[in-house]
């Protein structure tokens, strides 16, 4: 399928969606991700044993945090809507995504560090400048969570000024 210059599926490995999204350390696990369409996504990451949140988490049985799941998700779609849908292309250069509403999320079972979590990942567009996205979320066949956030996109020029002056 294609649409607007776009040939899907767009492949991205994890060296391709760090080159699009500002996330760097602990803090960014993203290891594939698929781009199905504008607004549909599924990829893939896991947390190693020795990541510094979850080696404090349930410290003899971790297990990762769930929030690790939903910042996961977060830049897994923010990555795909900078990829692969046309209208993100039309806002100003600068324009980051960030998280701003955790709306809906459920917890099944535990994840834990070393298994390959795979996320498949619909957007929907609410308003100019906000993503409503939805996820299930897998470890080996089995579902493991449910996960529904709000997207909202900055300046980075704005999010920079906040940081400094909250410095």
């Amino acid at each position: 399928m294609s649409g607007q210059g776009y040939t899907y599926p767009i492949q991205l490995q994890r060296g391709d969606i760090e080159q699009l999204l500002p996330h760097r350390g602990a803090i960014f696990v993203c290891q594939r991700l698929t781009i199905d369409g504008p607004h549909q996504f599924h990829g893939t990451a896991s947390w190693p044993h020795d990541h510094a949140v979850i080696e404090g988490h349930f410290p003899g049985m971790p297990i990762v945090p769930g929030v690790l799941l939903i910042e996961t998700m977060a830049q897994l779609a923010g990555a795909g809507l900078l990829a692969g849908d046309p209208y993100v292309k039309t806002l100003p250069e600068d324009s980051v995504g960030v998280l701003a509403a955790v709306r809906n999320c459920w917890f099944k079972q535990p994840v834990l560090p070393g298994q390959e979590v795979e996320f498949a990942i619909n957007c929907r567009q609410m308003a100019p400048l906000l993503v409503q996205i939805s996820a299930q979320v897998k470890v080996a066949e089995q579902d493991v969570a449910k996960l529904e956030v709000a997207l909202a996109y900055a300046p980075r020029s704005q999010l920079q000024a906040a940081s400094s002056a909250s410095s």
